[in-house]
């Protein structure tokens, strides 16, 4: 590979990688976060023709799809299982990302897992590796790839899925490197999706990539292996101003536990969920009737809703990149549920109070970056009968019980009450053979 390089060094601290208790802790609750949104997804409108389209690629069904009884071959597996668990943008968001790292990684990883009988906890540390990876590439790039008009979950998705199953499957040096290569070769996707089944798709193309890249690398196929160095590297490619930032402080600590993965309490773009929290505390706090409304206005720093692309959402599914429908659904019904994300028509009176909501960019603010602190939502609103009520949110209310998010997501199925047990305890082939079971069992056995 030449002199030493930062293809080099994140080649080498991916394999000399040794996860920590911590760092388990969390990979298993990003475990349980991901299959909610997977089962929950399961059933959302675009997988069927997904897999329709899907269903003649050839290959032994060696792996498992969630929620549709059924297996596939591996890159047919992990394309749809990536596709399925962002289907409801219901999934874990880490900051250093700037998206989604577990619904790229995990799926990535379940159908090497599958088809290769490795034990639950190889895949747990495979997966800790994977979002670390993916972290420290997304904080090598810096704010500017996002604001570029890339997706992170999809550009670079294929590397952390790499990354962790080139781990998994105990690629050597040379092999992790072609992996890596392969893997930032397929980056790709585009902002201009948000609100569209494309979104979801990109998960699912990020997987598929990833994991690809991987089996190619281990059955010998060549690539470039310095794909993150030099002028026409990936990282200067994206657009990457820190590249070093690739490889420090890699696993002090481990990204999965700082900043960690945000767990979402509501199935919409996190960029909404400041906004969402103040409109539910306001309407609860002063029992808001929404005919009294007259405006809202929603406050961001500039930057606080470059994801939120759709001012007049037509569906619950455009609903989810709208602030102003969140407002309006909070406000109008006191909750923000799975079912107000759907993809039906949105509700007259919801179309007709999103209306009334109004966005601000506070100049005095710092424009929003990848550190946490930068960002914030105040919601002002204003009644008829003259009050202005006003709450601002600078930490959103994580989801905090994901047992329960979990049964919420699978409307608490009696087939599928042990998975939280099995995937806090998990150590061995046999659990995770278990867990696999209930991927593709009937929610009514």
């Amino acid at each position: 590979m030449g002199d030493p390089s930062i293809t080099a060094d994140l080649v080498r601290l991916i394999r000399a990688s040794a996860p920590g208790p911590e760092a388990i802790a969390a990979a298993r609750d990003g475990v349980l976060d991901f299959l909610a949104c997977a089962f929950g997804g399961a059933g959302d409108r675009a997988i069927a023709p997904l897999e329709a389209v899907l269903g003649g690629e050839g290959g032994a069904a060696t792996a498992s799809v969630i929620g549709r009884r059924r297996r596939a071959a591996p890159l047919t597996a992990a394309l749809l299982n990536g596709t399925i668990g962002h289907a409801l943008d219901y999934d874990d968001v880490q900051r250093s990302v700037g998206g989604h790292p577990s619904t790229v990684i995990l799926p990535a990883l379940f159908a090497l897992a599958e088809e290769q009988g490795h034990t639950a906890e190889a895949l747990l540390d495979a997966y800790v590796v994977g979002v670390e990876a993916m972290a420290r590439i997304g904080l090598a790039l810096g704010r500017q790839h996002y604001e570029a008009g890339f997706h992170p979950t999809a550009t670079l998705g294929p590397i952390g899925a790499a990354a962790a199953t080139a781990f998994l499957a105990g690629l050597d040096e040379a092999g992790t490197a072609r992996a890596l290569g392969l893997a930032a070769t397929q980056s790709a996707g585009l902002r201009l999706q948000f609100g569209s089944d494309a979104k979801p798709l990109h998960a699912g193309l990020a997987v598929r990539a990833g994991l690809f890249a991987t089996r190619l690398a281990a059955a010998g196929f060549g690539a470039a292996e310095d794909a993150f160095d030099g002028s026409i590297g990936f990282l200067a490619v994206y657009g990457g101003r820190e590249p070093r930032r690739a490889v420090e402080g890699w696993g002090e600590p481990w990204q999965i536990v700082s900043p960690g993965l945000i767990f979402k309490r509501y199935a919409c773009c996190s960029a909404s969920h400041f906004a969402a929290d103040a409109a539910l505390a306001l309407k609860q706090e002063h029992a808001i009737d929404p005919a009294s409304v007259v405006e809202a206005t929603v406050t961001f720093a500039r930057g606080g809703d470059s994801a939120l692309t759709v001012l007049k959402p037509r569906t619950g599914l455009e609903g989810r990149f709208s602030v102003e429908y969140v407002v309006a659904a909070a406000l109008q019904d006191g909750r923000l549920g799975l079912d107000l994300f759907a993809d039906g028509p949105v509700r007259p009176e919801l179309a007709a109070l999103s209306a009334k909501v109004e966005r601000r960019i506070d100049p005095d603010a710092p424009p929003v970056s990848n550190d946490p602190a930068t960002r914030f939502s105040t919601v002002e609103i204003r009644l008829a009968d003259g009050r202005i009520l006003s709450r601002r949110v600078d930490r959103p209310l994580p989801a905090d019980d994901l047992a329960a998010k979990f049964h919420d997501a699978t409307g608490a199925a009696p087939a599928f009450a042990a998975v939280p047990g099995i995937v806090r305890s998990m150590r061995s082939r046999d659990d995770l053979a278990a867990l696999f079971a209930a991927f593709t069992r009937d929610r009514h056995s």
